[in-house]
């Protein structure tokens, strides 16, 4: 619940916050790079070296000293010039001139090329690579970052090479590759160890590892880098680095269960920032003081916070904070029940990440949105929001798949250009052999037959070669096609295979003309759809940690394959949602399936951590094919209408399962009336439900003659 700009959870702002969160760190590396050695540093170096920590901190006071110091910087040495170029984009990107930052880097690129060293192009491009992280271009400024880092190893500047090092680290963590991205921060921590003279290096290093480990889940040894970093910050008295040293352990305490902790490290760096006047921290520390009360239900007290994050980011023109404390403040209002005020305020911080086409963020912030509305009693309001998420998930979704087919596809040709061009040397491997033995025959007559011999025996071996390469290209094919198809996590099928499941069986079937005849004649054997969404699943995350909601999901992938049949297809639709594709089962006993999988779940609990977790799910189902009007319906209008009657279910008290059961008088309506507005469908009568009620945590599966807890609902006039 709630949003927050610090640590690294799963809330809806985590993309962004850590690509925040990188360029803060390089900055702060990057601030560090003056001549390693303080006895080569002239008064001029010594002045911005004082400056540096200003820069990260209060960019404007630090500006004013940058600005005094440009009389002098003409007859600088190169280097000097260079680090107060990078300074003065630092403190602009600090000022939310990305702009002026990005012209600033280009300029130091520019003069190390003049210059040809290699110490200052790597600066200017690491320099350009946190702009672009400020901007969103993350695509430009992760392919930058390995540029850079190359270079940059190159040289001999100790404080470049940590840098450079660190800022691949974060790269690859941004592209989920944890282990290169340990590999290279456990590197960096390494080479700043010796750098005795260059502390910042070390903490930077330690600070980026300690985050990493938090990310990655492993919380002792995240705790065990973070006590260093905190050591070492002690050591050099900066109250700014500790208060992003306590920005750290705020990430890995509510991430690892521990709110009192985060709050206490909160409320430490918010005391730390204030003193210092750093008020662009001091405004996403509020945010985060407001995040963490709304998890603790305190809303007068988040609201209190929130509005304190909003008046300083409106100060300070920090656009990203200010639209974190609008939704936090808006949850806040909607939990106070200031339904109207609470709205105006998410819709506004929804506003600015539409503005920024930040679709991730908007979609998992869409998502909170819509959850905190149903809490407040806003049905209709949870409803929108809820269409809002689905529909940019789907999009999203799409992107990603199109995305991994081209990647995939674009491999498969590079390894197929590869094995051409192996193939192709090989040949001429055989045409100059052939040519020499035709010149060994005119000149030797009698080593012919061992040329011959000798050649065959090369083309038999380069032969099987080939055959043996191309064999290990189809198993290798083979095996990327069946992880292509699997979710990691539960071994289920995921919801590319699905899509491509149900689009072949279209083909395949003529457009499913069999399915065409049960719909018309209402056979009593027909297929199913049944998609389902965990109970208050991120609550399970926010109090046990992420390994709990792991495990939570895996136990339902074991008893979704115990409820269902072999024949059934079960998929990893997203998140914590599952869908199921059962090709054929009685009528009558699609309520049953229901009910037994509300039953399964809830009578299963996860041991985890002397704590026993009760879990729950909602269920939307129906038959397929669905026919109104003797139409059948396409397979994804079908998963559209089971989507919306879990969201009936989410939104009539969870726990129990609606089910789309047929279509009355639908000839004075039509599907698209239909889907905009299920419920309302429901009450003037043009859509048959079934409700099929789960039983409380830990009540074991009831025998199939329990039928208790389904009803038969035709409309809902009256009410429900």
């Amino acid at each position: 619940m709630g949003v927050k700009l610090a640590g690294l959870t799963n809330s809806w702002l985590l993309r962004t916050k850590r690509r925040a969160l990188a360029a803060a760190v390089a900055l702060a590396c990057a601030s560090a790079l003056l001549p390693a050695s303080a006895q080569d540093q002239s008064p001029l170096d010594e002045r911005i070296l004082e400056i540096r920590e200003q820069a990260r901190f209060v960019p404007d006071k630090a500006l004013q000293q940058l600005l005094k110091l440009e009389p002098e910087i003409a007859a600088a040495a190169p280097r000097t010039q260079a680090e107060f170029m990078t300074q003065i984009s630092a403190t602009r990107m600090g000022l939310g001139r990305n702009d002026i930052a990005l012209e600033f880097a280009e300029k130091v690129i520019a003069y190390g090329k003049s210059l040809h060293d290699n110490a200052i192009v790597a600066k200017g491009m690491l320099t350009k690579v946190y702009v672009l992280f400020a901007q969103a271009d993350v695509k430009a400024a992760h392919q930058l970052a390995f540029e850079a880092e190359k270079l940059a190893m190159s040289t001999s500047d100790a404080a470049l090479r940590v840098q450079a090092t660190i800022t691949a680290g974060q790269t690859y963590a941004e592209q989920a590759n944890f282990p290169q991205a340990l590999t290279k921060l456990q590197q960096a921590v390494d080479m700043a160890r010796p750098a005795t003279d260059d502390p910042v290096s070390l903490l930077a290093a330690l600070n980026a590892l300690s985050k990493l480990y938090t990310q990655m889940r492993e919380y002792d040894k995240a705790s065990a880098a973070l006590d260093e970093l905190l050591a070492e910050t002690g050591k050099i008295k900066s109250p700014g680095r500790m208060a992003m040293a306590k920005n750290t352990e705020y990430g890995l305490a509510i991430d690892s269960g521990q709110p009192k902790r985060a709050m206490r490290a909160l409320l430490q760096s918010l005391e730390l920032e204030r003193k210092m006047g750093a008020e662009r921290m001091v405004g996403i520390t509020l945010v985060n003081l407001a995040d963490i009360n709304l998890k603790q239900h305190d809303f007068p007290r988040a609201a209190q916070y929130a509005a304190e994050a909003l008046r300083s980011s409106l100060a300070t023109q920090d656009k990203s904070a200010e639209a974190a404390a609008r939704a936090n403040m808006g949850q806040a209002y909607l939990g106070m029940g200031r339904i109207a005020e609470g709205k105006k305020q998410y819709e506004a911080g929804l506003a600015r990440y539409e503005q920024e086409n930040n679709k991730p963020d908007l979609q998992a912030a869409l998502r909170e949105y819509g959850e905190a509305l149903e809490r407040a009693g806003d049905l209709s309001g949870a409803v929108s929001a809820y269409h809002r998420e689905r529909a940019l998930s789907n999009e999203l979704f799409e992107t990603q798949r199109r995305q991994s087919v081209l990647e995939l596809q674009e491999k498969y040709e590079s390894e197929k250009r590869q094995r051409q061009i192996e193939l192709l040397s090989r040949e001429n491997q055989v045409k100059g052999a052939e040519i020499d033995n035709r010149r060994l025959q005119q000149r030797v007559w009698w080593l012919l037959a061992l040329v011959f011999a000798l050649a065959s025996m090369v083309v038999g071996l380069l032969y099987r070669k080939v055959r043996h390469a191309n064999a290990q290209l189809e198993v290798k094919n083979m095996e990327l096609k069946a992880q292509s198809t699997l979710d990691p996590l539960t071994s289920l099928y995921n919801r590319r295979h699905f899509q491509d499941y149900m689009r072949g069986l279209n083909t395949a079937a003529g457009q499913k003309p069999e399915l065409e005849k049960r719909a018309h004649h209402r056979d009593d054997i027909v297929g199913a759809l049944f998609l389902l969404d965990v109970d208050h699943f991120k609550n399970i995350n926010d109090t046990y940690g992420h390994a709990a909601g792991d495990a939570v999901l895996k136990m339902i992938a074991e008893n979704l394959r115990v409820a269902l049949r072999e024949t059934d297809m079960i998929v990893r639709w997203g998140g914590e949602e599952f869908l199921a594709f059962l090709p054929a089962i009685p009528r009558h006993g699609v309520d049953e399936i229901a009910r037994r999988i509300l039953t399964g779940i809830s009578s299963q609990a996860i041991r985890y951590q002397e704590h026993d977790i009760s879990v729950n799910v909602s269920v939307g189902f129906a038959p397929f094919p669905l026919a109104p009007g003797d139409v059948p319906l396409p397979w994804e209008r079908a998963v559209n209408l089971v989507d919306m009657a879990l969201y009936l279910a989410k939104a009539h008290g969870r726990n129990r399962a609606y089910g789309v059961r047929g279509f009355e008088n639908f000839h004075l309506t039509s599907m698209e009336v239909i889907e905009q507005d299920l419920e309302r469908a429901w009450r003037a009568g043009y859509v048959d439900l079934s409700v099929v009620l789960g039983g409380p945590p830990g009540t074991p599966p009831a025998s199939p003659s329990e039928h208790s807890n389904v009803v038969s609902i035709k409309h809902a006039k009256t009410g429900h």
